[in-house]
């Protein structure tokens, strides 16, 4: 009987495995594994092999990208090649989309497991797989295993992964999410021999093919990925002919143990404790008025962590990932934050993390649940969200603070998909790729970047208008970044933007639309830091363009069109758009960092220079008094308001003075947030406020507890922030959480319905 693949057949060890040596793998006597190595290689060798390592793999992407040509290679940077050793541990990820590689090491394993023994692991072979139950993003995502010989020994691997153009699925490009379930999305592939000897089998590349509706784009990218990974296999033989196996392998090994030191110095440097981010997406299908929560919860044991969803929605509609995508997702963030300086090489870390999920949710869901949108949902809330609580973790140490980033703009992709007939009538279907320009949320140490791209892929960039133009029948009115749609903080997080386009030389476009983050912000800010405004569709019929055009007269915004607005669900499917319709897409920005009133009034200045801070938000978030004459802000009227706003916020919540704060006669223990501090006196640890030492309750309770909470509106994040009516029939809020004694905003929530405060730091002392 075939078997159906589980999570558990990937993870030998329930679902989790830091590292799992070949000795607990069932790999085929037959298959003898290369493991001479010394630690002991001189530092000059180990620097200029170790460098030659990390151009082999750029260059099995960059190879891939030139010979593919594909706009999902070329401008959404949409894959990524790994070296892995001969047991499936991490040298290097790509700089490329990293979650592909966040999945590459339980594919290698379930091939080591199932296929060393039959059909065999060869020199000359690749093995071919899109089976997001045993490791890959969703079906689109085509996985390119290689094994590396030498001697008649497996030295190592190098892989690539590559999303492809259409792999089937009840809509072109293989995006479908009006899906029931898998059976109705691409082929699901688990790992095949599909190149043998050096050659292609051609049967298996025939049944490959046969669900596409662009074989011949399929076809063509299978061998820019097989040229990727001919090519780093090439590179790793010669540098082994140069300097010996043992010595390659050395290194390869060296660079895991350097990164594993480099972690556990880390770890030693930081508390224990359990750290933990709540987040939603909206709209599992058409018609859908719901919404779901996301948790991701971090728990710090010595040099282990240990990442758990427990408390995430049950899988639903076609939004979910499976367990291997929520793993890679997490990863992409352990990599960024933990591994930056290491080279991206996340092998010796991942030897003391573990993934604990709950199966059956929405972003660890089981066969057959549909995910061929897992990457623009399912997937991003679970990655961004881990920026936050690893930040949340890192905060104590003060060497390590210069790293925190908040959540980034793209935390929910904002999905247009769109098809018909092209300007040389030919079939066509894409998605709109502009908001990979996303946005990097604020730091601890400084603003986050506009369309700074997205965090999950370093090398991302916004794809060229003209190039977009060129491939298919639309015409760009403009693009343009937003103000105010990045997250208010000490520190703000950096501008999302917007792209305007209509029609051009067809008759309509025919569009799918696949968003959540537009009721209920997804890109949160940190430590009293405010959250990014939402994602947003603009959609104007008949509009008065042409008329615009004969005149020579672009519009700057979508506002300015005469039309018949159309308000687009999050989940409509089928809608068509003419040449006389203008569609705007707007992508959120990054999260905050600290309390806007914070803000320093040269930095409001700026912002308000620079168009990222309207005058309204200066005034109304940051509490600053601008100068009419001037249009400089009023420092010391500024100083004043921001007092007498710190007071106000006490009236309103039943305090009718600021409270004497009690001194601070304890130890201080652990600087736990920007806001908050953990003490220790005679009677045992406490939570206080960092600015007027304020007692907020024992160290094991949650301290928003003993906060003043009031509760607004979403509206009051940004001003680009709707109703969130439109959309979903939740009561969403926007919790602020006060200091009792000098009514700082120690921190902020979004939450949807009446749910507890979320304690989102538990420092172990």
């Amino acid at each position: 009987m075939t078997k159906i693949l589980e999570a558990t057949d990937i993870a030998f060890d329930g679902v989790n495995f830091p590292y799992v040596p070949p000795a607990k793998l069932n790999i085929s006597p037959r298959l003898k594994l290369h493991n001479d190595w010394t630690p002991d290689v001189d530092p000059i060798t180990y620097e200029v092999i170790r460098h030659n390592l990390w151009n082999i793999n750029e260059e099995h992407g960059a190879t891939i990208q030139r010979i593919s040509g594909s706009p999902v290679a070329i401008y959404a940077i949409d894959l990524n090649p790994s070296i892995l050793t001969e047991d499936a541990e991490f040298v290097y990820f790509g700089p490329y989309m990293q979650y592909m590689s966040g999945v590459t090491d339980t594919q290698v394993k379930w091939i080591l497991e199932y296929r060393s023994d039959n059909p065999g692991i060869r020199d000359g072979d690749m093995f071919l797989a899109n089976d997001p139950w045993v490791g890959a993003a969703h079906q689109m995502d085509v996985m390119l295993i290689c094994p590396v010989f030498h001697e008649g020994e497996l030295f190592c691997w190098v892989t690539n992964c590559l999303h492809q153009y259409d792999v089937g699925g009840i809509t072109p490009s293989s995006f479908c999410p009006s899906a029931r379930d898998a059976f109705d999305e691409g082929l699901l592939i688990p790992p095949i021999k599909i190149v043998e000897n050096n050659e292609i089998r051609r049967d298996i590349e025939a049944l490959y093919l046969r669900a596409s509706r662009r074989p011949d784009m399929v076809a063509l990218d299978f061998r820019a990925q097989m040229a990727g990974n001919m090519t780093a296999k090439a590179r790793v033989v010669k540098l082994i002919e140069r300097y010996g196996a043992r010595t390659v392998k050395s290194v390869m090994k060296k660079v895991i143990a350097h990164g594993e030191r480099a972690y556990l110095a880390k770890m030693e440097s930081l508390p224990d404790g359990i750290w933990r981010e709540r987040v939603y997406v909206e709209c599992a299908h058409a018609g859908d008025r719901n919404v779901y929560p996301v948790h991701i919860s971090l728990q710090k044991r010595g040099s282990e962590l240990i990442f758990e969803n427990e408390g995430t929605a049950p899988q639903i509609g076609a939004m979910n990932c499976t367990y291997s995508g929520w793993r890679g997702s997490i990863m992409v963030v352990l990599n960024q934050l933990l591994c930056w300086e290491q080279y991206f090489a996340i092998g010796g870390a991942l030897r003391h993390v573990k993934f604990n999920p709950t199966m059956g949710t929405l972003n660890c869901a089981n066969y057959p649940a549909s995910v061929s949108t897992a990457p623009i949902q399912a997937m991003e809330i679970s990655l961004y969200p881990t920026y936050n609580v690893l930040s949340k973790m890192i905060y104590p140490d003060p060497a390590l603070r210069a790293d925190i980033m908040c959540m980034g703009g793209c935390s929910q992709w904002p999905g247009t998909l769109f098809q018909g007939i092209d300007q040389r009538g030919e079939k066509f279907g894409y998605g709109l790729i502009d908001p990979i320009g996303g946005a990097i949320g604020a730091f601890a140490v400084g603003d986050g970047v506009s369309t700074g791209g997205q965090s999950r892929t370093p090398i991302s960039k916004l794809p060229n208008v003209e190039h977009t133009e060129q491939q298919f029948p639309m015409l760009y009115l403009y693009r343009k970044e937003l103000v105010d749609s990045g997250g208010a903080g000490k520190y703000r997080g950096g501008q999302g933007a917007q792209s305007c386009f209509i029609a051009w030389d067809t008759d309509q476009l025919t569009h799918d639309a696949i968003m959540s983050g537009a009721a209920i912000p997804s890109s949160l800010g940190l430590m009293g830091g405010y959250p990014a405004a939402t994602n947003t569709y603009a959609y104007t019929l008949d509009t008065d363009i042409a008329a615009r055009f004969a005149r020579s007269d672009i519009p700057a915004d979508i506002a300015d069109v005469s039309g018949t607005p159309y308000v687009i669900q999050l989940r409509e499917h089928g809608f068509k758009q003419t040449p006389d319709d203008v569609y705007a897409v707007s992508w959120c920005g990054g999260g905050g960092f600290g309390d806007p009133l914070d803000r320093e009034p040269d930095r409001i200045e700026a912002d308000l220079d620079g168009l990222f801070v309207s005058a309204q938000a200066a005034h109304d978030t940051y509490g600053a008094v601008i100068d009419p004459h001037s249009g400089k802000v009023d420092r010391a009227a500024t100083e004043q308001r921001r007092a007498q706003l710190r007071a106000e916020r006490l009236q309103r919540l039943g305090v009718a003075a600021q409270r004497e704060a009690p001194r601070r006669s304890g130890v201080k223990l652990v600087e736990s947030s920007l806001a908050v501090h953990l003490h220790r006196d005679g009677k045992g640890a406490y939570h206080c406020c960092a600015k007027c030492g304020f007692a907020l309750g024992a160290a094991d309770e949650n301290y928003k507890l003993q906060a003043l909470r009031e509760d607004l509106s979403v509206m009051a994040a940004s001003p680009r922030i709707a109703d969130p009516i439109v959309y979903i029939d939740n009561k969403v809020t926007f919790r602020h959480f006060y200091c009792p004694g000098c009514g700082t905003l120690l921190d902020t929530e979004v939450a949807a319905d009446d749910v507890e405060p979320l304690r989102d730091i538990e420092i172990h002392v």
